[in-house]
């Protein structure tokens, strides 16, 4: 199994378009070492051919022309995206649905929730039946606790050997939907995605705001886990000055503290341990700050446009 992270940054991406805090200035002049972030979504395959698209982000049509294998070359028109995942429907995170609207309908992985908002609240599924238009399969979310083989799998045609088990997490739908403040099961999920043939398998999960017991099970059932990065601090937003909600408010597991995914990894014992979605605040994104250096001391690396990992 491959995954290749095509885009590593939480929402605006790396630099934002209109910030200028330390690490987005720092980039432009070159004042810090780091390097420049597209908005997250990962790819997975079983053969190098065929790929599930994990979150169609704003940034899609850049990551594909950076990844070659995405386009196979395979027809006069051809894609190497079998079919479309989605974990949320954060605008980051649906809105290059748009940008893959030529050709043949999209096959779209998704819960009952995040469906109902596409065709409602953001309708981009009405709007693209104007075009490719898109066929819906529902994600199924489980919750026991007990054993991660017993939660409700998904295998997508054309991608043979590989099942998508997806957990309902404790986070937040997006800003701009009606259950805001209200979370429905199954608006936000993480995916144990597993290879069937070898047994090994990664956890993602991009927007995670607390570990409840199927989460923590996962992690610990995983051979790589691929996690929420968004922050480092609870209070990074207010502090810097951009907004008055904490990690916790905006469905974020913050890196530091007691309780945060430091501390998290450390406990679930060795595997690979990496960060996705890392907010343009965030100061690991400076390669050469304290906070690095402290990720690197507990074996926990960041994510970058391109990073592959295979399993």
């Amino acid at each position: 199994m491959k995954i290749i992270v095509l885009g590593s940054a939480a929402g605006g991406g790396f630099p934002q378009w209109n910030c200028n805090c330390r690490n987005c200035s720092g980039l432009r002049s070159g004042a810090i070492r780091a390097t420049a972030r597209t908005q997250s979504s990962i790819a997975v395959s079983a053969d190098g051919q065929d790929w599930v698209l994990i979150n169609a982000s704003p940034d899609i049509l850049a990551q594909i022309r950076a990844m070659p294998a995405l386009q196979p070359e395979r027809a006069r028109r051809d894609s190497g995206i079998a079919a479309v995942m989605l974990m949320d429907a954060q605008i980051d995170h649906v809105t290059g649905l748009l940008m893959l609207r030529e050709g043949k309908p999209l096959p779209l992985y998704c819960t009952a929730p995040v469906w109902h908002e596409l065709n409602n609240t953001l309708p981009l599924a009405p709007v693209l039946s104007h075009y490719c238009g898109v066929r819906w399969h529902e994600l199924a979310v489980g919750s026991d606790a007990a054993s991660i083989k017993r939660l409700p799998a998904t295998q997508v045609p054309g991608i043979e050997g590989i099942r998508f088990t997806p957990l309902a997490l404790s986070s937040k739908a997006p800003p701009y939907s009606p259950h805001r403040e209200r979370p429905e099961i199954g608006d936000n999920i993480g995916l144990l995605i597993e290879d069937v043939a070898s047994g090994k398998s990664v956890f993602y999960a991009p927007g995670l705001g607390a570990i409840d017991p199927p989460v923590e099970a996962a992690l610990r059932h995983a051979d790589c886990v691929l996690v929420d990065g968004t922050f480092w601090s609870a209070d990074e937003m207010v502090t810097l000055g951009f907004s008055k909600k904490r990690a916790a408010d905006m469905g974020h597991l913050p890196q530091s503290g007691e309780a945060g995914m430091i501390a998290v990894l450390d406990s679930i014992g060795e595997r690979r341990k990496v960060l996705i979605h890392i907010n343009n605040t965030n100061p690991i994104l400076d390669e050469d700050s304290e906070q690095r250096v402290l990720l690197a001391r507990h074996g926990i690396e960041v994510a970058f446009d391109g990073m592959e990992i295979d399993l």
